[in-house]
């Protein structure tokens, strides 16, 4: 039956020149009016398109229908003004037609009126024609005849006419007062979704861990169906407050995506507490495609790699068994955004972290997500764990002073297996008001409820840090 509404359809459109609607006062604007289009696009899938075409209309009151708009268009946030001269056009009324046409939304409009139904028998090539009335769509088509009802299709659907309300693309269809006639521009401005950005960001370590090459890269979606045509392209950064509409257009179908590159840089600049990134040139934004472009690219950063063993607060505050055996030790790598080619706002984003192995191989060797950081402030991504260091922890004394202050002591063995020497940071969080009574170490008060020890593990070889302390809730 689909294939049958298929040849219909074609049949249909070609008789009708593929208008997109069956109003012949109506003035139909497609992408060959387009004199320039901007998206400017946030990171809650959400963007701002700004439409300019070339029309000529006439004086006083008529229907302009503008095509190969966005299928996610918020229809309450259009528009439509002329350039140089606000006052010269007005919008009496505004509708989005967003009911596509296809065989089955097609077949959808004509329940309740006739329709053709041709069979061609196989034997003789003789065509016959029999008008039916459409009784229902649910799953399959319902025809009632003129002494029966079918619910199987055999043959093909014709059909008389296209619904005026039924559009081959998206289409904002706007009755104007234009003041006077004659050839003008004019720019529809409008929030739409199905357009998201992001950042990625990929870095290579140097053999010794001090050093690493960053790249960013900017992801640009469009999935709003339509394509934007040399399109200015700018990025927002920032959390953009949102006020979302109870109403949503239905979304646009599915596709594969397709990959596309540039090679420039985008630039920045501040914009109220975001930041702005414009692409360096215009580019196409095509339906159901991903893009990328260059943001940055810093090579020989510094960077900063620590190992950490981590504790929980719940340690301190009652007798524990064996507090684990081959802990995890955390392993970090920070870096400061500033200087050389960093010192710029980054987006946030996945960075992905690859070194080279001994054959020169790159090797990825974890992934973190930053927020949006700004210049000066210093990155710090958890890559995963330590294979060969580890630790044990054990509560080796606890007693109870009153009510309300407790003493407690621990001991922490580190293992290192490497066949080099490794520091390893214990971050004790410690909570109450609380008191260091011995230690084996030096350590620091990092902060407030914080104890932290660094820690020399030697190669193939182990470290244990014991202490005492004494809370008091």
């Amino acid at each position: 039956m689909r294939r049958a509404l298929t040849l219909s359809l074609a049949v249909l459109a070609a008789a009708l020149g593929t208008r997109a609607s069956a109003d012949p006062g109506e003035r139909i604007s497609a992408l060959s009016d387009q004199r320039a289009v901007g998206i400017t696009i946030y990171n809650a899938e959400l963007a701002l398109v700004r439409d300019r075409r070339h029309l000529t209309l006439p004086r006083g009151e008529s229907r302009l229908a503008l095509r190969d708009v966005s299928a996610k268009i918020q229809p309450e946030t259009a528009l439509l003004q002329s350039v140089g001269a606000p006052d010269r056009l007005t919008v009496l009324e505004q509708n989005f037609d967003y009911d596509l046409l296809s065989p089955d939304t097609l077949l959808r409009k004509y329940v309740g009126r006739q329709v053709e139904v041709i069979r061609t028998d196989p034997r003789s090539g003789v065509r016959t024609r029999e008008r039916a009335t459409v009784l229902a769509t649910n799953g399959g088509v319902v025809l009632r005849y003129a002494d029966r009802i079918e619910t199987a299709l055999d043959g093909r659907l014709a059909f008389p006419a296209l619904p005026g309300n039924l559009r081959d693309r998206p289409t904002l269809v706007s009755t104007l007062d234009n003041a006077r006639e004659g050839a003008q521009d004019v720019e529809l401005t409008y929030l739409s979704g199905g357009l998201d950005w992001k950042a990625d960001y990929t870095a290579l370590l140097a053999a010794n861990d001090e050093r690493m090459d960053l790249r960013g890269l900017i992801t640009l979606k469009n999935e709003s169906g339509t394509s934007y045509r040399d399109a200015a392209v700018q990025l927002v950064a920032g959390d953009v407050n949102v006020v979302r509409s109870a109403f949503q257009p239905a979304p646009a179908p599915q596709q594969l995506n397709a990959i596309g590159r540039t090679a420039s840089r985008a630039a920045q600049e501040a914009l109220l507490e975001y930041h702005l990134y414009t692409l360096p040139r215009r580019t196409t934004v095509a339906d159901n495609q991903t893009k990328q472009v260059e943001l940055l690219s810093a090579p020989d950063v510094a960077v900063s790699k620590t190992l950490e063993l981590r504790g929980q607060p719940y340690y301190y505050r009652s007798a524990n068994p064996d507090l684990g055996t081959r802990l995890k030790v955390g392993t970090y790598v920070s870096f400061r955004n500033q200087g050389g080619a960093l010192g710029v706002p980054l987006p946030k984003g996945a960075v992905r972290v690859y070194k080279r192995d001994s054959a020169g191989t790159a090797q990825f060797v974890g992934s973190d997500a930053i927020d949006h950081t700004p210049k000066g402030e210093t990155v710090r991504l958890h890559l995963g764990d330590s294979f060969d260091v580890t630790a044990q922890r054990k509560q080796t004394d606890y007693r109870a002073m009153d009510e309300r202050t407790f003493e407690s002591a621990y001991q922490i063995v580190l293992r290192n297996a490497k066949k080099s020497a490794e520091t390893v940071q214990a971050v004790e969080p410690i909570p109450g008001d609380w008191t260091m009574l011995e230690s084996s170490a030096p350590y620091v008060k990092s902060s407030a409820a914080s104890a932290t020890w660094s820690l020399r593990v030697p190669a193939e070889g182990e470290t244990t840090l014991a202490y005492r302390v004494r809370t008091r809730f």
